[in-house]
């Protein structure tokens, strides 16, 4: 599992939200085409997550879950649906 995985997966057991969650808010508040810094201060206002996890989950948002599994996720797959879909 990558690293960046690891970072979606404890940022859904901090708040209970998976990153499919995550990335469908964003877009109702027209936040995933918003500035990083945007979307790092929404995720750290509204969810309490510390700077780590708001940015990576921001690049997720900002950059696109295409984009963001082919850099980053294990075989370019990233699992969105949350901890319990696995």
């Amino acid at each position: 599992m990558s690293g960046f995985q690891t970072y979606l997966d404890n940022a859904e057991r901090q708040t209970g939200v998976t990153p499919q969650q995550f990335l469908d808010m964003a877009a109702e508040r027209g936040l995933h085409r918003a500035k990083a810094g945007e979307v790092i201060a929404w995720l750290k206002n509204d969810f309490s997550l510390g700077h780590g996890h708001a940015a990576n989950l921001a690049q997720l948002i900002t950059k696109g879950p295409e984009a963001t599994a082919t850099k980053y996720g294990d075989d370019g797959v990233l699992h969105l649906d949350g901890l319990s879909a696995r």
